[in-house]
């Protein structure tokens, strides 16, 4: 692709585990980054899909670049953004002042009045504001929608996701709730926001535990009702994921029946972009109403319900790890 076809894009975050799906997403639909902006100078993956676009590890810099390309003549035509949560919100503002339109990943933001102020910066500029929602993407996820878009009474289900994270986690952001959003939000964003997509819209939440190393609860959705676990500790792993050195367990049971969407993830970010380059992507208010969950769950005291509702692994140990004990 080349020629005036061929978009523009910078990039925030560039160092983030995340950053690689969207280097590559930029790439394989033949687009350009122009620029990158991370805090950390690790960021030699840039070498696999960019080494040309320039790099800055201070905003400063980095906008500095950017607005000097502008006033040029050169169009910025989208700003991906993979900071951390909470930066979210004042990335997708600069972006959209930039005039450039925003790709940004999960949460959107952390509180749902902050997509109403940014609705009305988004109304003001020519750009506009899409969010990485790709499990939406999947096609066995698309199956399942399809399957239950017509049951006349709520199924039973089971989501247990457990992703072990190391000490690490809680020395960065992500183990600081007011600027990841805690465990629901960090970890669950995507899978509350399938479970919505496929069987909402709400209709009641519980949370039975909400600590620094797991949560969960009970959804009753429009035709689902939703036992819950999220994880981020390996003592929570089964026995027989343990016995094959795997550090993460995902399982959706339905009406006892296991759900298998354990691959096919390999291509959704490209998807993701394809679409929001035709304009067919996932702009903000798709992404309200999990957001809307998540803080209510976050906000939510923890409070045991009946035994009929709790997940079986609500009764797992709760162990305090060493860093977080010392905090």
């Amino acid at each position: 692709m080349s020629g005036p076809s061929k978009k523009t894009f910078a990039l925030i975050g560039a160092a983030g585990f995340v950053a690689p799906r969207h280097l590559a997403a930029i790439k394989d639909t033949g687009h350009e980054l122009v620029a990158a902006y991370d805090p950390s100078d690790s960021v030699g993956i840039l070498d696999s899909y960019f080494p040309n676009a320039a790099f800055f590890t201070e905003f400063e810099r980095f906008d500095r670049f950017l607005d000097k390309m502008i006033r040029t003549g050169r169009k910025l035509d989208y700003l991906s953004i993979c900071s951390p949560n909470y930066l979210h919100d004042a990335h997708i503002r600069f972006g959209l002042r930039l005039g450039a339109s925003v790709i940004c990943e999960k949460p959107l933001v952390l509180n749902p009045w902050n997509l109403d102020a940014l609705s009305e910066v988004e109304s003001q500029q020519p750009g506009q504001v899409w969010n990485i929602l790709q499990l939406r993407l999947h096609p066995a996820i698309i199956s399942l929608k399809q399957q239950y878009q017509n049951v006349s009474e709520p199924v039973d289900i089971e989501l247990t996701y457990i992703t072990s994270r190391g000490q690490w986690y809680y020395a960065s952001w992500k183990g600081d709730q007011s600027k990841s959003g805690g465990i629901a939000t960090n970890i669950g964003i995507h899978f509350f926001d399938m479970l919505l997509w496929v069987f909402g819209p709400l209709v009641d939440s519980e949370v039975h535990i909400h600590t620094h190393d797991r949560a969960t609860g009970y959804l009753k959705l429009a035709k689902a009702k939703v036992r819950w676990f999220l994880s981020i500790n390996s003592e929570c792993l089964p026995d027989e994921i343990v016995q094959k050195n795997q550090k993460t367990y995902r399982q959706l049971v339905i009406e006892e029946r296991e759900f298998d969407f354990s691959t096919g993830f390999e291509d959704l970010h490209l998807k993701s972009y394809r679409n929001i380059l035709t304009g067919s992507g996932y702009g903000m208010h798709f992404a309200k109403p999990a957001i809307e969950l998540a803080h209510q769950i976050r906000k939510t005291s923890p409070k045991i319900g009946s035994q009929d509702r709790q997940h079986p692994m609500c009764h797992l140990p709760l162990s305090k790890h060493p860093f977080y004990a010392e905090h």
